[in-house]
Parts: C-alpha cells; sequence; structure tokens
C-alpha cells in the first residue's frame, strides 16, 4: 500500500516523533546535578568526651570543670570531696599551733595552695601589663612559674641510672624549679626582701602581627622574662658586670610554665600504653611531616617500690615528664607549694645554702617533717588530693547541632589537626594508675580528649630550648582539646598555650609551627568563614 504525506502531515510527524525523544511531556527538561555528598568525621556528632564520667550539668558555668564523675560510688564521691577539700586548702609557715594540718608552706614556693595554679580546676590567669608599664613583678597572682637546669654537654637520647635517666640537670643551689616567692626570713636580706623567694622575675611581652590573604590583622604576643636579685647574689642580674649567681650563669636554661586544667587526668592516665605508642612515627615513615614521639621518665613510684628500672611512659605535664597523676599531683605539692608527702619526703631545695641558713636563722626546725617526723601532708591527704585529680568530671560537647559547628568539625579533620588532637581512646579494664586500684568509673570509657599523648616539634617560636627527659627544647606533648570552649568561661583571664600567651584560640594556632606549620597554612588559607567554623567548632568542645 502506497502511502502519501503531505508537508504538514510530514512535520507533525517529526514533531511528534521529536516529543517522544524528550519524553513525550511537550516541554523541555533539564538534568539537575546531585549535590556533592559531604562526609563528616565520626566524632561530629559526639557529646559525651569522658564516657560515663561526662557531665552535662555544668556546661556554659564558672565551675564547668569543678564536678565529680558522676558514676561514682558513695565512697569514691565521699573522698572525692574530701580531695576537694584539700586542693583548695591554703597553707601556711611552720610552725602553726592552731593548724598544724596546714603548715610547712615553702619556705620558697610559687604558691600557697593548688587552686591558684589551677583555678576552679582550670587555668590560670596570664598577667596582663597596665597600659603604662613595660614589664610587671611576679607576685601572689601569678600561676606561671620557670622550670630551670643546666644545659646538657649532649643530647640523652636512653635513660639509665647513670645519667639520671636523661632528668634536667639541676641548677646548683637552687634546684629544677625558681620560686619566685618565699616566707618571712627565707632569705638572709630579708629585711629588704621580705617574702622573695630564690629571685625576683619579671614578665614582659613581645608584641608581633599576623595579616591573613584576606587582609584580617591578628596581634600576637610573646612573654619575656628577666631574672633578678637571686639570693646568692642579691641585687645581679643578667646586665651585671660580674655575674657570680649559679642562677644568671649562660648555660642555665629557662622556661615558663603555666597551670593546666585538671579535669580528665584519670581518664588520660586510663588509656592503654599499647594505643598510645601506636600513634608514634618517630622517623616519619608515612611521609606527613608529623612524627610523635614518647617521652620516656624517671618514675619516683616504681623507684620507692624498688623496680630496678624506674622510669615509665610520660604522660603528664607540658612535655609529658610525669608518669601519672599521682606523681604530678604531690611532686607539685611538694614543688609549687613546699609541702612534703609521703612520696616526696625531702623538701625541694634541702641542702641549698638557702635551706640550710633560713634552718640556722629562724630558730626551729622546718625540715619538711611534721611534729611527729612525718611528711607536712600525710597519706590520707596525699591519696585524697590524687583521686580528687583523677575524678572531675569532663564537661560535655555543647551545640553539636549547629551547622557551622559540624563544618568546623569537617575542616579540623581537613586541614589534619587530627594529626596530633587524635579524636578518640578507650581506656582499659583492668590494672592500676599511679601504683593504685584504678576506679571503676575509670575503666572502659570511650573517650574523646583530642590529644595522641606524644610529643611533637612546634617550631622554634614555641621552643623553650630546655630539653626535660627525652622531650627536646622544641618539643611539646600534644594539648587534650577537651574542655577548651569553656576554658574562658571558667577563668574569663585565662590564656592558651604552655605559657599563656594566646589570648584566643585563633592566636593559638597561629603560634603552631614545626610538625604542625602544614596545618596553621592551611588554617590560613581558609576564608574568613571557614575559620570561624573551625574556632565554633574548638568551642564545641
Amino acid at each position: 500500500m502506497k502511502i502519501t504525506l503531505n508537508a504538514n502531515t510530514l512535520m507533525s510527524v517529526m514533531m511528534t516523533i521529536g516529543l517522544i525523544g524528550c519524553g513525550g511531556s511537550g516541554e523541555e527538561t533539564t538534568t539537575t546535578p546531585e549535590p556533592p555528598v559531604v562526609t563528616y568525621p565520626a566524632f561530629t556528632d559526639m557529646t559525651a568526651a569522658g564516657g560515663g564520667t561526662t557531665t552535662y550539668d555544668a556546661n556554659n558555668s564558672g565551675h564547668g570543670f569543678s564536678t565529680p564523675a558522676p558514676n561514682l560510688t558513695a565512697s569514691e564521691l565521699a573522698l572525692h570531696l574530701e580531695g576537694d577539700v584539700n586542693f583548695e586548702a591554703s597553707f601556711t609557715t611552720a610552725p602553726n599551733s592552731e593548724h598544724p594540718e596546714l603548715d610547712g608552706l615553702g619556705p620558697v614556693f610559687n604558691n600557697a595552695d593548688c587552686n591558684s595554679c589551677h583555678q576552679r580546676d582550670g587555668r590560670n590567669s596570664t598577667p596582663f601589663l597596665a597600659a603604662n608599664e613595660t614589664r610587671v613583678k611576679l607576685g601572689s597572682a601569678a600561676g606561671i612559674f620557670l622550670r630551670i637546669s643546666k644545659a646538657p654537654d649532649e643530647v640523652c637520647t636512653q635513660g639509665t641510672a647513670d645519667n639520671n635517666y636523661c632528668a634536667p640537670i639541676a641548677v646548683p643551689d637552687f634546684g629544677g624549679q625558681l620560686f619566685h616567692r618565699g616566707v618571712l626570713k627565707a632569705r638572709t636580706d630579708w629585711e629588704s626582701n621580705a617574702f622573695v623567694g630564690q629571685a625576683d622575675v619579671y614578665l614582659s611581652y613581645e608584641r608581633t602581627e599576623i595579616t591573613y590573604a584576606d587582609g584580617k590583622v591578628v596581634q600576637l604576643k610573646k612573654p619575656l622574662f628577666d631574672v633578678e636579685n637571686p639570693y646568692d647574689a642579691p641585687g645581679e642580674t643578667k646586665q651585671s658586670a660580674n655575674i657570680t649567681s649559679n642562677l644568671l650563669q649562660d648555660d642555665v636554661l629557662m622556661g615558663w610554665r603555666n597551670g593546666m586544667p585538671v579535669f580528665g587526668l584519670g581518664l588520660l592516665e586510663a588509656i592503654p600504653e599499647a594505643d598510645i605508642l601506636a600513634n608514634t612515627d618517630e622517623n616519619d615513615a608515612d611521609g606527613d611531616g608529623i612524627s610523635g614521639r614518647a617521652n620516656w621518665v624517671f618514675d619516683a613510684i616504681k623507684a620507692r617500690d624498688g623496680v630496678a628500672h624506674p622510669v615509665s611512659l610520660g604522660r603528664f605535664g607540658w612535655k609529658a615528664n610525669t608518669p601519672s597523676v599521682r606523681v604530678q599531683s604531690l611532686g607539685a605539692l611538694r614543688g609549687d607549694i613546699g609541702i612534703t608527702n609521703p612520696l616526696f619526703p625531702d623538701e625541694s631545695i634541702a641542702g641549698t645554702s638557702l635551706h640550710d641558713a633560713y634552718l640556722t636563722r629562724t630558730g626551729f626546725v622546718d625540715t619538711g617533717s611534721d611534729e611527729n617526723g612525718e611528711p607536712e601532708a600525710d597519706a590520707a591527704f596525699s591519696d585524697a588530693v590524687t583521686f580528687y585529680a583523677e575524678t572531675l568530671a569532663v564537661p560535655a560537647r555543647r551545640n553539636v547541632d549547629n551547622s557551622n559547628v559540624r563544618e568546623g568539625a569537617r575542616l579540623f579533620e581537613h586541614i589534619n589537626c587530627t594529626g596530633c588532637h587524635v579524636a578518640s581512646f578507650t581506656t582499659k579494664t583492668a590494672g592500676d594508675i599511679g601504683g593504685e586500684p584504678m576506679s571503676d568509673s575509670l575503666k572502659g570509657q570511650v573517650i574523646y580528649p583530642f590529644t595522641d599523648m606524644l610529643l611533637h616539634d612546634m617550631g622554634d617560636e614555641l621552643a623553650d630550648g630546655r630539653p626535660d627527659f627525652l622531650a627536646n627544647g622544641n618539643e611539646w606533648r600534644t594539648r587534650p582539646l577537651w574542655g577548651i570552649g569553656l576554658t574562658q568561661t571558667v577563668n574569663p583571664q585565662a590564656g592558651f598555650l604552655h605559657d599563656g600567651r594566646a589570648a584566643t584560640l585563633e592566636e593559638a594556632i597561629l603560634w603552631h609551627g614545626g610538625e604542625a606549620k602544614k596545618s596553621q597554612q592551611a588554617f590560613m588559607a581558609l576564608t574568613l568563614s571557614e575559620r570561624e567554623q573551625v574556632i565554633a567548632f574548638l568551642m564545641s568542645l
């Protein structure tokens, strides 16, 4: 059969075929691209930073770091509260006949109680200068102090009994920490230097600016210090024509130390050693520029118990130079305050000229022993204050549903902050901590401290040049970030980093160098809104 189509019919057929090819709707259609898939880190929605020890009741509170872990038993809570009282106890000069349990302060010290260096269990206040001041003298309000040591002849790489396990070398007649305060008559020249300790310490700041590509300028300040008027050469300074003081010699190294928050410490000690060591990469085998190292340090508990090689993994302190909460707490009790205890029964300055002269001059014997010949703080006091530091609750995260916080979590991982600030660990389920049985409240907890507990070279700008066991002068332990967003809620005058130089979290990031330089530069390359998102995430922790 022959079919003949006129022009109009042919056009109609062609249009119909075209419509069928387009889906037959008679309308043009466009393909909408699928939105990109955004993957958020596993920790983005986390709120229970401390596992079962997390508190949700203290958020946005000035006492956000001071809550007992909620999973303590009744007897543990009673011990914790006893430790709380001890933590805030203010000690006095010996003898104190009315309150002998509080005497024994000093005779040289940095503060008279634990709370002054760890205000409300957080960071201490950063000293500030008034508009008309170029420097300020550290006094009773300072929660910052100086570690001191002699420069070693060579790098110590393996601790043994012969090299004192690579411990810092004490400054002759001074020790390993500079005590800027003293009790009355602590010095032979006490009439003109009442309440001065081993020396006067002055703080000033060097200020610089850093500019982003988008033009934003941030001012940074670096603390500088001057040590003057040492007790062994009153009136001398580093500018004196003839320096005789042991403290002012050129080979004496000094480094600022700022008080740290004390919550969550028992959980950090309960992280299995193998899990921490699994993140070491001393020779940067993976080529990411990050080479975390462990610090192996002298352990006073192992030495007390007669262990042949009394060395343990360093976990606490700015350079991971102490192995346990007990050593850290009781070492500070004896060191920062001058209160001897069962683990550290001798005064920090025992055997120095200052201490010997003080004992002779005062007419009574303050050798670090009480009226019964025991240490000034007894075992019950020591156990309670240690348990307190082990069992303070970790504050819960906040604002986890906020879109900026979520994006900040993604960017935090994207610029590889997690290369050092490892998000999560699970604590061990058995064993001791600090040579004592571990509370069940700490066992088997999934925690998010955001630290690898390892040493990292943070660059020359943050360096103090002072080795501490295996840590060199550029290395610092990765600071845990949990609770960091509440730091200035707890204490509005608190600063960040080991010497409090950073007034904001942004400033703290900008000081990162060395192994963290890539992440710091990646942060600087973000847009303003993206940088604010990273800060929003940190503030949620």
